[in-house]
């Protein structure tokens, strides 16, 4: 089984995933981390993310070996990985590359204890559209841009990182700008996906209304 989760950034997407891998006991893939690992690679050598060649060169760079302990890295979490990440995600070439990694852990998912797993869980941007439009389930996530700067606000307060509440909003919709309208794979619901306004719902809220969906669509 395939469980795809889409949605804009601090929707909770992650919190959702790491819900139901619990739960399920399936493999999860934050595919998110792909593309802030080859944000945080062209920030550490100086480059701009922009740099469509040296951004190629990043994503080629990665191995499928050190993805799933990259995911749990939180030096890839900062805001200023976030907004690399969407800009690397608006070149086509560096999109394909990471295309067919995610499209194989999809098919053989894999824990990360390193045995195979009887589904698998994706999160992103254009996964249900996209990397696995014929995934069983698929969800989309969304919440207000003020609720979700505001996330991300507390998230960062929590980890002892200073942050500003006005800047991480204006950096919240820049990122939803860019991802919604850029040409390729553009984030968007699947037409069959599971829409959620999450701004007044709490993680329990979400989770035990994509549990009752699933029931009623007898995968669980």
């Amino acid at each position: 089984m395939i469980i795809a989760i889409d949605g804009t950034s601090a929707a909770g997407k992650g919190t959702l995933a790491a819900n139901l891998v619990k739960k399920l006991d399936f493999a999860y893939l934050d595919t998110g981390a792909l593309f802030r690992a080859v944000g945080q690679i062209l920030i550490k050598e100086n480059q701009k993310p922009e740099d469509k060649e040296k951004a190629i060169k990043a994503a080629e760079s990665l191995s499928p070996e050190n993805i799933l302990s990259l995911q749990k890295d939180p030096s890839i979490r900062t805001e200023e990985c976030g907004s690399a990440a969407s800009k690397v995600a608006a070149i086509p070439e560096v999109r394909q590359i990471l295309l067919k990694f995610q499209r194989r852990f999809a098919l053989q998912p894999v824990k990360e204890d390193g045995t195979p797993a009887a589904g698998a869980i994706l999160d992103g941007r254009d996964i249900g559209t996209v990397v696995c439009p014929d995934a069983q389930m698929k969800v989309f996530l969304t919440a207000s841009a003020e609720v979700r700067a505001q996330r991300r606000l507390k998230e960062l307060q929590e980890k002892g990182i200073c942050a500003i509440y006005d800047e991480i909003l204006k950096k919240v919709k820049e990122r939803d700008a860019r991802d919604t309208n850029r040409e390729t794979a553009p984030l968007k619901p699947a037409a069959d996906a599971l829409f959620l306004d999450t701004s007044s719902m709490t993680a329990d809220d979400v989770f035990a209304i994509v549990l009752r969906e699933m029931k009623g669509k007898g995968l669980i």
